[in-house]
């Protein structure tokens, strides 16, 4: 898109803002009597996931309006750039072809040149090296099995894989995984405790090699490793993913045990890729396949589905009109499932990353809010912390429900429970609670009416806060791919729709400079030229 909006855009947008001014004074509740057809419209199925949105401020004309804007912005477009493996991401000259990851069969090409055959080999490789470590037919330096992963990452490269892990992972794991991140010398010191050097495999993911965080404690592991094992036997117990096999090998890692990343895969979007190796050997080939198949699916859907019925494309307009249309900067993500206590986390990068930007392509300024801040914890544990401000804050939040229908570990009265929170979250949030119920409440049991003068307004609840409902039949490796999937291509429409590069990360390199400044000076080196708060915290921490 030019500097300037398109006409055709510019209406869009006229159309859209119209519709959304409108749904400032229309409660969604009233919605449903107003327009019959609401559930029809507004609930749909894809790749397994259930969606329901009839509970966003999107009204028929907001809808007809959302997609009037989706078709004016050039979202198919795009769309097809993307699968296409066009230079999606402009500022770094590169494709965005994550979906080949989980389409091996299929024939990609990125910038023109065919990435498929790859794609296949590296898998192959992965499944291989998996398979192998499972069977016990690739053993640890003295000849022991491998009985734990220490996965080294950051970023993408970590809370993906941990994702997965913590979403999918046996309760009795036959090989145990672990992460490190943090720059933290506590979480690699707390990765390794306990382990075995001889039956511990460390795989360190970095796509240039270079990244300052995974190479540190890379080094604390490699170290440990040697220690135990001497430097040949470390060999046998280290693997990366990289872009950069080179370096790799001149840290000490086998350039047959070293994976390939390419720059066509974004850090957020690489899960479905070699850095999800450590993954695919503690669940198993198959667990990682079928993650892989549900990614896959939702691709499909996303392609082939008709705008106003594309899970993608109506996730995100709730989004927007809510963040552009009635100016509301955050979201909660609350998944009513232990095992993806993690999503809202993932889902902060993926979304604020990819989607956290002011400038657009063309160097000039967004012309609309881009991506709200996205918090969330699991239910039921959040209601008991910033629920209260969701239900009775001065801020209007939108939700994000996630509930899996049937669960295979616990007792089914528990999972029952859980889903009666989930149902009835929805629609405390949705209808609320009227003073005047509350007063009738009070009075009826015999409080004096000047307490209830007081306690009314206190125990009433507004309403109309929109959520919506995402519903996994059961959390399987190929829900949770389709769920993955289902966020990027949300976060693309979005991306579009606001004029900006979803793909580079610009913001995440200023701090990461200064700190190589700080760090020397705080190592002794000579002061450089900072703020009076910068230089006092130096000299406080020398």
């Amino acid at each position: 898109m030019s500097a300037i909006e398109s006409e055709a855009v510019t209406a869009a947008w006229a159309r859209f803002d119209r519709a959304a001014e409108a749904a400032a004074h229309v409660p969604i509740l009233s919605l449903f009597e107003a327009e019959p057809d609401r559930l029809d419209r507004l609930t749909l199925d894809a790749a397994g996931l259930h969606l329901d949105l009839s509970k966003q401020p999107l009204s028929a004309e907001g809808l007809a309006a959302g997609l009037a804007l989706v078709r004016a912005s050039g979202v198919e477009a795009r769309r097809a750039a993307l699968f296409g493996g066009d230079e999606v991401n402009a500022s770094e000259h590169r494709a965005v072809l994550h979906p080949a990851l989980r389409s091996p069969g299929a024939d990609f090409q990125a910038l023109g040149e065919p990435v498929s055959g790859e794609v296949r080999s590296t898998l192959g490789r992965m499944r291989r090296l998996a398979d192998d470590i499972r069977s016990r037919a690739a053993l640890g330096a003295t000849g022991l099995p491998f009985k734990a992963i220490v996965h080294i990452g950051i970023g993408g490269s970590d809370l993906g894989p941990r994702l997965v892990w913590e979403a999918l992972r046996p309760l009795d794991a036959p090989i145990a995984l672990r992460f490190a991140a943090n720059v933290d010398g506590a979480e690699i010191a707390a990765a390794l405790h306990g382990l075995d050097p001889a039956t511990t495999l460390v795989v360190c993911v970095s796509k240039t090699f270079t990244t300052q965080e995974t190479l540190a404690n890379a080094t604390v592991a490699r170290d440990w490793l040697r220690a135990a094992l001497g430097e040949a036997g470390a060999r046998a117990h280290f693997a990366a993913v990289s872009a950069a096999p080179e370096r790799a090998e001149a840290f000490g890692i086998d350039r047959e045990r070293v994976f390939a990343f390419w720059d066509w895969v974004g850090g957020r979007f690489s899960v479905w890729s070699a850095v999800g190796l450590s993954c695919a050997i503690a669940l198993g080939w198959t667990a990682f396949e079928g993650f892989l198949d549900g990614a896959a699916a939702m691709d499909a859907h996303f392609l082939a589905a008709p705008l106003d019925r594309n899970a993608p494309v109506l996730l995100a307009l709730a989004q927007v009109m809510n963040r552009d249309g009635l100016g509301r900067g955050a979201r909660a993500v609350v998944p009513y499932a232990r095992r993806l206590t993690l999503l809202p986390a993932f889902l902060q990068q993926l979304e604020m990353e990819s989607n956290g930007k002011r400038v657009r392509p063309d160097g000039h300024a967004a012309l609309r809010a881009t991506a709200p801040v996205v918090f969330g914890d699991a239910g039921t544990n959040g209601q008991h912390a910033f629920f209260q401000m969701l239900h009775q804050g001065t801020d209007v939040v939108p939700l994000e429900f996630i509930a899996v229908a049937r669960q295979d570990e616990g007792p089914p009265g528990l999972h029952r429970k859980l889903l009666s929170n989930v149902i009835a979250q929805a629609e405390a949030l949705l209808v609320g609670r009227s003073e005047t119920e509350v007063r009738a409440e009070l009075e009826a049991k015999g409080m004096p009416a000047a307490e209830i003068d007081t306690l009314a307004p206190q125990r009433a609840f507004p309403g109309d806060r929109p959520s919506t409902t995402l519903v996994l039949e059961r959390l399987t490796p190929e829900s949770l791919g389709a769920l993955i999937a289902l966020y990027e291509h949300k976060v693309l429409v979005e991306g579009v729709l606001w004029e900006i590069n979803s793909f580079d990360q610009w913001g995440v390199e200023l701090g990461k400079s200064l700190a190589s400044r700080v760090l020397a000076e705080l190592e002794g080196g000579p002061p450089q030229a900072h703020d009076p708060s910068t230089h006092a915290l130096i000299e406080r921490l020398k």
